[in-house]
């Protein structure tokens, strides 16, 4: 037997359930079943989403041209300033110098763990929430631990459990906003009370996710940044979702420190980003167009996104077995299994229902294994037809 060359511990223990429970559905269309996916927030994997005409042009232009070579390591100044001008637009006084292009959102994310954590420092995020927020920091020394979302009041921010969660370990205190996997929009007064704890504990920044931030059906969706007066925030946001581009992988990261608290982690960041020299360079040029050029485009596939997350709302109001809080933005429904058994095993039963009605869910205990047990995450993005099949399969399903 050829001895096995040990891996690390902290690859081992890393987990990305939206992307693992793609190994099963792999083995079963190698065996010809046709699977509906329904697991990951990839738009580009349905009709009637695609990326805008002239953000793809954009990005062949700089092809044609040959400009893909290596990029300033914080980015083509044309498209950091566009980004500087879509933050100040979002009301606060962000400057070319505070963005930082980054190789999508989970670059950027850990980018700032290596820059913030040691040994023993703590990253506060919501449960449920994006599973990089769970994997990423313990690569760097750190322990997540989450902050509760209320399932039985549009997972409203517990700002209680926050509060009793905080203390000098926590460096980070991330806000996800809309949030990925519940679609909860915290409201201007929400951010505020975070803001206003996060201002007791001086080691503490705020990350703010908004990669969904053109996604919010509520009118309530707000920056972070605009509303903090002395706690610095990093904003996260990029082409995936709002720009619908996701294989781009071109992010951003934009720093809001007014009282001049990270001078010495920033210079480890710009650091780390000279040592991996860049993002793709053809890529920000599309990602420019798309800041630059027409953004008329935006609200047709919202409105589709709308209609689809309806249709998905008013099936799952029919199907025994099933609930769900209605979201306020983002393209998922985080869906409740009322029926204890099942609920008792998300994992499994989105595992069973994938190798007998062949739909591929993620199980809501990959996004927290806390907060999000019993439950179950799909996206809205699938046309209405696709969509009324994956439910009948469902219901069928759950009928037994």
């Amino acid at each position: 037997m050829v001895e096995q060359v040990d891996v690390s511990a902290r690859a081992a223990a890393i987990e990305y359930a939206i992307r693992d429970v793609v190994v099963p559905a792999v083995e079963l269309e190698a065996q010809g079943h046709e699977i509906i996916r329904l697991n990951i927030g990839d738009p580009l994997a349905y009709d009637g989403l695609p990326t805008p005409d002239h953000m793809v042009t954009a990005f062949k232009a700089a092809l044609d041209r040959q400009d893909n070579g290596y990029g300033p390591s914080y980015g083509i100044p044309e498209l950091r300033h566009a980004i500087t001008s879509r933050e100040r637009s979002k009301g606060w006084d962000c400057s070319t110098d505070d963005v930082y292009v980054t190789h999508g959102v989970t670059e950027a994310l850990q980018i700032i763990f290596a820059a913030f954590l040691e040994e023993g420092d703590t990253v506060l995020a919501p449960g449920p929430h994006y599973p990089p927020y769970m994997a990423y920091p313990q690569m760097y020394g750190g322990t997540t631990v989450e902050y509760r979302l209320d399932p039985d009041d549009g997972w409203r921010i517990d700002l209680d459990d926050i509060s009793a969660k905080m203390d000098d370990s926590v460096r980070l205190l991330v806000l996800i906003n809309p949030n990925n996997p519940t679609g909860n929009v915290a409201t201007p007064e929400e951010v505020d009370a975070l803001i206003e704890i996060a201002s007791l504990w001086p080691k503490c920044t705020i990350i703010a996710d908004e990669i969904y931030d053109g996604l919010d059906f509520t009118g309530q969706q707000c920056s972070v940044a605009s509303r903090s007066e002395e706690v610095p925030v990093i904003v996260l946001n990029g082409a995936s979702k709002v720009y619908f581009a996701p294989g781009w992988r071109v992010g951003y990261m934009a720093w809001h420190d007014p009282q001049g608290r990270l001078e010495l982690v920033r210079d480890g960041v710009e650091r780390l980003l000279r040592s991996r020299l860049c993002a793709s360079t053809p890529a920000q040029h599309g990602f420019l167009a798309g800041l630059t050029d027409d953004t008329g485009w935006l609200e047709g596939h919202r409105a589709t996104i709308r209609k689809r997350m309806d249709y998905c709302l008013d099936r799952i109001e029919t199907i025994e077995g099933l609930d769900c809080e209605a979201p306020g933005g983002a393209f998922y429904l985080f869906v409740s299994i009322t029926n204890p058994k099942m609920a008792a095993d998300d994992k499994r039963f989105v595992l069973d229902l994938l190798h007998q009605y062949h739909v591929l869910l993620v199980h809501g205990s990959g996004f927290s294994p806390e907060f999000g047990q019993g439950h179950f995450r799909m996206v809205c993005l699938p046309p209405v037809e696709v969509l009324a099949e994956a439910f009948d399969r469902i219901e069928a399903f759950l009928r037994g």
